[in-house]
Parts: structure tokens; sequence; C-alpha cells
């Protein structure tokens, strides 16, 4: 059974630093579009980062650029997503999602699998 587990977020300072993790199971494709989506209170859900399996190309939103970093452990089939400089602006549900039906990451980011929302509060 395919399923992302999740693990991180909280409660920070603006400023602070927070890592989320996110692993694939039991996924039988090995190529996969693996990311970060999230929705804050009261606003539609926004691509945050993603990338692809042995791909060097990788998505940020405008707003994280330089901030957030996307990584991945193959051998681990996980995903990490660090957040420096945490901002307000930040805080949101985080999701993380998957999608092994394209060769590469589809626009707006994965979307065929779903893990558990987890709560990022920054606050100021």
């Amino acid at each position: 059974q395919d399923e992302l587990l999740v693990s991180g977020g909280g409660s920070v300072q603006a400023g602070r630093s927070l890592r989320l993790s996110c692993a694939a199971s039991g996924f039988h494709s090995s190529s996969n579009c693996v990311g970060r989506l999230r929705q804050a209170s009261g606003k539609e859900r926004e691509a945050v980062a993603y990338s692809y399996t042995g791909s060097s190309t990788t998505y940020y939103a405008d707003s994280v650029k330089g901030r957030f970093t996307i990584s991945r452990n193959n051998a681990r089939n996980t995903v990490y997503l660090q957040m420096n400089s945490l901002k307000s602006e930040d805080t949101a549900i985080y999701y993380c999602a998957a999608d092994t039906r394209y060769l590469g990451c589809p626009e707006g980011g994965p979307k065929k699998y779903w893990g558990q929302g987890t709560q990022v509060t920054v606050s100021s």
C-alpha cells in the first residue's frame, strides 16, 4: 500500500528553522515526484517545493526561495524540507504529496498521493 509517512512541524518563533520529513512507503515505482504543499487558513493550497527522483531540478514557490531547501535520501525514499528564516506568513498546514504518473513533476506539484497534514505555526 502506497503511503507517505510524515514527521516534523510544530511551533517556532520567526527567524527560526524547522525540518519536515516525508517517507514514501510501499511505492512500486522508484521514480516519483515528491514535495510539499501548504494551505494557510482562508487560502488555497499552494505548492511549496517539489522535486523528481534523479533530477537536480527542483521547484520552489517564490515566497520560499532562498529560505527553504528540499532534499532527498533516495536510499531511504525520504524527502526533507528544511525551512529556515521562517516568517509568520509561513504558518499553514503542510502536506506531503507524491505522484508517480509522469516522467517529471506535474505542473502545480504532485497530487496523487497525500500524507497527513502537519501544522507549522510561526509566531512573530
